[in-house]
């Protein structure tokens, strides 16, 4: 029987080894799935709100402790860097001592960390505190899509995993808008502040209504036994293709949104910087898209989903090269739909595709993920300072283009 045909065939439950009744999975409709959909919402809307708020606020960090721009902007890489490294151990940690435990505390120090990083007042304890938290937040990133696709009936998996990722694109949307409102009001330090005692009421609020794991099996921790299952998944013949479709979709997307503000902000725009950061909220059309997704994989299956969800990134990226800036902002609006719509179904396949070591298997997605944003989005920076915006559709047109045979492989083998 093949991986699809097991995947369709999936009994509703697991057998207790003692024999007693079976475990079944949460279902939707039921209170327990709303305790799942709500606790993980708000545990993505804090992730990504802790990681990225202080994107807007760089010029003011600059100035506070008289640092360069590119320095400064290591207070968002250095977290998204050791989120990346972080997701090798994370997810293999979860595996062996158990989901929840190990998201409870990673959210916990995430916003504990962010909050000391409010009171720092070198330049080096901010980097050590933004650190930390990006270390911190790798426990909930990789270990979120593990325990819905452990406890979460199958048939729903999809739309679970979209209102999960719907709740990364409104977090990444409200950190960006509430650390810059809040600066503007009052100061940075009150800004990070009151995004850490958020996330600090989402860990608490978590770590009370999400249901213990019914389905966790532990695993071994034991070098070896990572290793070999870190083969397992690289010989499998669908678990790389999501791994390279993780990175071609996060390195196109963030690729736009790192230069689009340069070209806004430039003649014959010339719009402000308040007007160019609040161009974020496009990122609600991903709080739409991915649970949508989720709903039309359940009818029409995961790679034809992809394959259109991907086409229509190409096609808002196109519209990009528009003079006007309500099409621009329409071409931002698709692109942005149709990331987190192939993002929610990329990641949700990894779960039920994994043989073994599930935690494990989304943890090398999610390094792919990031790594495609840092390696393509600085990569990107060539191609804009070479050949302006048309040179930056191209590029992602291109990373979009491989995605779409990278997808087309995924469909032809059926996985």
């Amino acid at each position: 029987m093949n991986r699809s045909s097991q995947t369709a065939t999936l009994d509703d439950s697991v057998k207790r080894p003692s024999g007693q009744p079976s475990i079944e999975y949460i279902r939707r409709g039921t209170p327990q799935y709303m305790r799942v959909t709500l606790a993980l919402f708000s545990a993505g809307l804090a992730t990504f709100a802790l990681l990225y708020c202080v994107q807007p606020i760089l010029p003011v960090l600059s100035q506070e402790f008289g640092v360069s721009p590119a320095t400064s902007s290591l207070s968002l890489s250095i977290s998204t860097g050791l989120l990346a490294l972080g997701l090798l151990v994370t997810g293999p940690l979860s595996d062996a001592i158990g989901r929840k435990s190990v998201m409870v505390t990673a959210l916990l120090l995430a916003a504990v960390c962010t909050l000391l990083s409010a009171t720092m007042t070198s330049w080096h304890g901010i980097l050590i505190m933004r650190a930390l938290t990006g270390l911190s937040l790798s426990g909930v990133a990789a270990v979120g899509m593990t325990y819905l696709s452990e406890e979460v009936h199958p048939s729903v998996i999809a739309f679970s995993m979209g209102l999960y990722i719907s709740g990364n694109s409104i977090g990444g949307m409200s950190g960006r808008l509430l650390s810059g409102v809040i600066t503007d009001l009052s100061s940075w330090r009150v800004a990070i502040a009151a995004i850490g005692c958020f996330a600090l009421a989402s860990a608490l609020m978590f770590w009370k209504i999400l249901p213990p794991s019914r389905h966790f099996r532990p695993a071994s921790l034991k070098p070896r036994s990572l290793l070999i299952n870190f083969r397992l998944h690289w010989r499998d013949s669908g678990l790389p293709l999501l791994f390279a479709e993780g990175f071609l979709l996060m390195g196109a997307f963030v690729t736009l949104f790192n230069y689009i503000g340069y070209r806004l902000l430039a003649p014959p725009y010339s719009l402000n910087q308040a007007i160019v950061g609040l161009l974020s909220v496009v990122y609600l059309t991903g709080s739409w898209s991915s649970p949508k997704a989720g709903a039309m994989t359940a009818k029409f299956g995961r790679a034809p989903v992809l394959l259109f969800s991907t086409a229509i990134m190409i096609v808002g990226v196109l519209i990009t090269l528009l003079s006007s800036v309500w099409l621009i902002l329409v071409g931002m609006m698709l692109f942005t739909a149709g990331f987190f719509a192939a993002h929610s179904v990329a990641s949700g396949w990894i779960g039920p595709r994994a043989r073994r070591a599930k935690g494990q298997a989304s943890s090398l997605y999610l390094f792919s993920y990031y790594l495609g944003s840092s390696l393509a989005g600085t990569l990107g920076g060539v191609f804009w300072h070479h050949f302006g915006w048309h040179g930056i559709t191209v590029f992602i047109t291109a990373l979009l283009a491989i995605a779409l045979l990278v997808a087309v492989r995924l469909r032809s083998r059926k996985l």
